[in-house]
């Protein structure tokens, strides 16, 4: 197999990234008629024990500490908990909140009640998954472009016909939707024998379990995209109990701390970094500017970046690593 890894993709994916921020998104706040109301940021997960949600809360909170204004962060108890989240949203319309930045558990369940908020004169964006509401601005990364860019290091590192297996995140999400499909086209195109695609729901347990399920199956197994790094991560135990940890090439999705690490440590081989920090701070920056009476665009793009061996220290969890790179 051929497992060098591509500088030169990963510069192209960094361009790309510092040219999708939105320039409004660059220009000062003003709070104005948002002054004193009440704000809610509703993710699908919990922060506590998820670095990505952890980064979205941290984003919305220190936005809104710098603008003086009450955001409440709230979430369900588990992503595939939709009734928990339709339950939170009602009780938010109850308490008479302004505006809600929401990351949809389930966007058709969802529809109804966002647009319950929206006949109230609640403003809604979206944060991180895409809704169905027609009207409601997305605030949060190009999932489809940034899955293909994982295939795209798969294609690169693998030979042509060699086997490939996708861990798709909950499939009725648009998230998990989006990655499924950028990843399936992009191996296809570059002549990857697809044997499996299967869910894992986003879970670490779950996915040791599918790979354990994949590698039984397909014991000559070459590469695994997994749509989240707690994905990749349940998909590297299992694989590190087979003892294939030299032959399967697994690259996961959202640069957290502690995959960067594993990159570092040479067991995950890549993974695609999003900007949580500025899906939270933009989805508050953007409820302040409905209620301020702009407009704003259908879709804003956080982007992505291919992190591997050469960036991953940018995104690790290790003081020390960090120290040595400023």
């Amino acid at each position: 197999m051929n497992r060098t890894r591509t500088a030169a993709l990963a510069a192209t994916a960094l361009l790309a990234v510092t040219a999708v921020v939105p320039a409004f998104a660059q220009d000062t706040v003003e709070v104005g008629d948002a002054a004193g109301k009440k704000l809610i940021l509703d993710m699908k997960g919990p922060g506590a024990g998820n670095p990505f949600w952890a980064a979205v809360e941290k984003g919305a909170l220190e936005t809104a500490a710098a603008l003086g204004l009450d955001v409440s962060v709230m979430s369900p108890p588990a992503e595939s908990d939709v009734a928990s989240q339709i339950a939170q949203i009602e009780d938010a319309i109850a308490q008479g909140v302004a505006g809600i930045a929401l990351a949809p558990t389930d966007p058709a369940a969802l529809a109804p009640v966002v647009d319950e908020a929206l006949a109230a004169g609640v403003k809604v964006v979206f944060v991180d998954t895409m809704g169905s509401n027609e009207g409601v601005t997305f605030i949060g990364t190009d999932n489809v472009a940034g899955a293909a860019l994982a295939a795209q290091y798969l294609c690169d590192a693998l030979d042509d016909g060699e086997q490939v297996a996708i861990l798709q995140g909950i499939i009725t999400q648009s998230t998990g939707q989006a990655r499924a499909t950028g990843a399936a086209e992009g191996l296809a195109a570059c002549a990857l024998e697809i044997v499996a695609e299967l869910p894992a729901d986003w879970d670490t347990a779950k996915a040791l379990t599918v790979a354990e399920d994949i590698l039984s199956g397909y014991p000559d197994l070459d590469g695994i995209f997994a749509s989240n790094d707690n994905m990749a991560l349940g998909a590297l135990e299992a694989i590190k109990a087979a003892g294939l940890l030299d032959q399967i090439t697994v690259v996961g999705y959202d640069a957290n701390p502690n995959a960067a690490d594993a990159v570092l440590t040479g067991e995950l081989e890549a993974t695609i970094a999003q900007a949580p920090y500025n899906m939270g701070k933009f989805g508050i920056e953007s409820l302040v500017r409905l209620i301020n009476g702009e407009e704003l665009p259908p879709v804003i793009d956080t982007g992505t970046v291919l992190v591997d061996l050469s960036n991953a220290v940018d995104f690790d969890s290790n003081p020390d690593n960090d120290a040595e790179n400023d």
